[in-house]
């Protein structure tokens, strides 16, 4: 199975792959999971990383909307740098080239907020 390649983002859509979302995603090394859902709309949790917490990726980058409004609260960057995982927040737009950039070199996931 290839990994997954961001083709375009936009405000509230993003193609992976030649495939449309229209739903907040993340990104794993090996499939995209759609709908991705949090607990507090625009504040991400540890509680909402179940999958990237039990097979622990080199980087996750983390698109916190078109205008980062998603927050990444402190304790959930301690507990992911716990868990040896390098964490880049950025705006939607920046993290999709980020998470392309590294892709090939490094074992990356996305979480990425598509709206706001």
């Amino acid at each position: 199975m290839s990994i997954p390649i961001i083709n375009d983002y936009r405000f509230g859509q993003i193609t992976i792959d030649g495939v449309k979302y229209s739903k907040d995603v993340i990104i794993y090394p090996e499939r995209v999971q759609e709908n991705w859902w949090r607990e507090s709309g625009h504040n991400l949790s540890v509680e909402d990383l179940p999958d990237v917490l039990a097979s622990p990726p080199e980087v996750l980058v983390v698109g916190r909307g078109s205008v980062s409004r998603m927050e990444v609260p402190p304790e959930t960057m301690e507990v992911l740098r716990a868990a040896g995982i390098e964490v880049i927040a950025q705006s939607t737009g920046d993290a999709c080239q980020t998470y392309n950039r590294l892709f090939e070199t490094r074992r990356v996931a996305a979480a990425l907020h598509l709206t706001c």
